[in-house]
């Protein structure tokens, strides 16, 4: 499947994320992983695998390394549940762009996604004309975005 557009990837990832069952513990995330013509080599959603992040859930089912990344929420920079943070295996995987909706709001840790990435030269793009989405997926945690 080739979808052409950053909006377009970076919706299917918002898209996946509504797979991911509501938790107290937890964002609702999607990730989709492609090559560089935009080809979609893999996907994954929070609780797709017990305690694997989106980003961890796409990135585990490669082969090989995939050139960029669309994820609904800002990849972490620390986790609880896991070893290593979802930037840390983005950088591991040889991503090199990273696209997302929403930076991860300061709920469950402070987050530093974007600026780790760029320190390590990923090319970070935001569209947040998704994240009224994303926050409508994660209202169960969040407060309800204004109309």
């Amino acid at each position: 499947m080739t979808l052409r557009s950053d909006r377009d990837l970076l919706q299917a990832a918002v898209d996946l994320s509504r797979l991911s069952p509501p938790a107290p513990t937890h964002y609702a995330v999607g990730a989709v992983v492609t090559d560089l013509a935009g080809t979609v080599l893999a996907t994954g959603y929070t609780g797709e695998v017990e305690h694997f992040h989106a980003e961890e859930a796409a990135l585990a089912k490669l082969a090989g390394a995939g050139a960029a990344l669309y994820t609904s929420l800002e990849p972490c920079t620390f986790r609880r549940s896991r070893p290593r943070p979802c930037t840390d295996l983005i950088l591991a995987a040889g991503i090199r762009r990273v696209v997302l909706a929403l930076r991860e709001p300061l709920l469950f840790a402070d987050c530093h996604g974007v600026e780790s990435l760029r320190a390590a030269g990923v090319e970070v793009v935001e569209l947040p004309e998704l994240a009224p989405a994303v926050r409508a997926i994660n209202a169960h945690l969040l407060a309800a975005p204004a109309l």
